[in-house]
């Protein structure tokens, strides 16, 4: 009896580190404006993300878009009176990002290795190309997965096409990750299944879904030594529903 086919992974803040980084840039941000304007007054984390919503089809995510968002949102919020020290400071924020060393989280290697010996596994990641590329390769979990898959947004479209690619229907998909609104979700409405492991902090947009909280094809775990778990359950449900088709 058939059940899962293929397994994905997401990377950022599923493999490594990588939010925290960002929230630390953001907390720095407001320090530097901090010269300039009455923190309480300004909406500076509002006013931001509003600039990075505004630009995601322009920069797309990663930490140069951010830089290019906090600059612009600096200019705007201080009139233009932001120096050319400081705007250096912010740009020095998202290539501190960029050069930080991966750090994985914690039994994530042993859980990738032991789902890696049981189904052929797909790594789809968003984000800047050249970042994406430098972090999966210091990670030394390339060898891992038969296919890695670099995409400018993570929707529907994107997971169909690497399912086709891959020869797989969606129902014989498994997808695991942070991201309800990235991972799950739309995997989830392609017929698919996901298991959801949340990071400790969300970057404010990717906390916006639209699965009910009662959906059935997907399930939560704590920590990485759970997924295995999860999987097996997955599969089981997996393949009673395709014995009812």
């Amino acid at each position: 009896m058939s059940g899962i086919r293929l397994v994905g992974f997401d990377a950022d803040d599923t493999l490594w580190h990588s939010e925290i980084h960002f929230q630390h840039a953001h907390a720095q941000f407001e320090l530097i404006l901090s010269a300039y304007v009455d923190l309480a007054d300004a909406r500076l984390h509002e006013r931001l993300l509003e600039t990075e919503r505004r630009n995601l089809k322009l920069f797309g995510y990663g930490a140069k878009g951010m830089a290019l968002s906090m600059v612009e949102s600096a200019i705007d919020i201080t009139q233009a009176c932001i120096s050319a020290s400081d705007i250096h400071r912010l740009i020095e924020l998202g290539k501190a990002i960029l050069q930080h060393p991966v750090e994985l989280l914690p039994g994530i290697r042993e859980a990738v290795e032991a789902v890696a010996a049981r189904w052929p596994l797909v790594l789809i990641t968003k984000g800047d190309l050249f970042h994406q590329e430098a972090k999966v390769a210091q990670s030394a979990l390339a060898h891992l997965f038969q296919r890695i898959e670099i995409v400018s947004e993570k929707d529907a479209n994107s997971y169909r096409r690497v399912l086709a690619e891959c020869g797989t229907a969606a129902e014989d998909f498994v997808m695991i990750g942070n991201s309800l609104r990235s991972d799950i979700e739309p995997v989830i409405r392609l017929g698919g299944w996901g298991v959801h492991m949340p990071y400790a902090v969300t970057w404010a947009l990717e906390a916006e879904h639209g699965l009910a909280t009662d959906e059935a094809r997907f399930l939560s775990v704590r920590e990485a030594r759970e997924i295995a778990h999860a999987l097996d359950s997955i599969e089981r449900l997996a393949q009673v529903s395709q014995l009812q088709r």
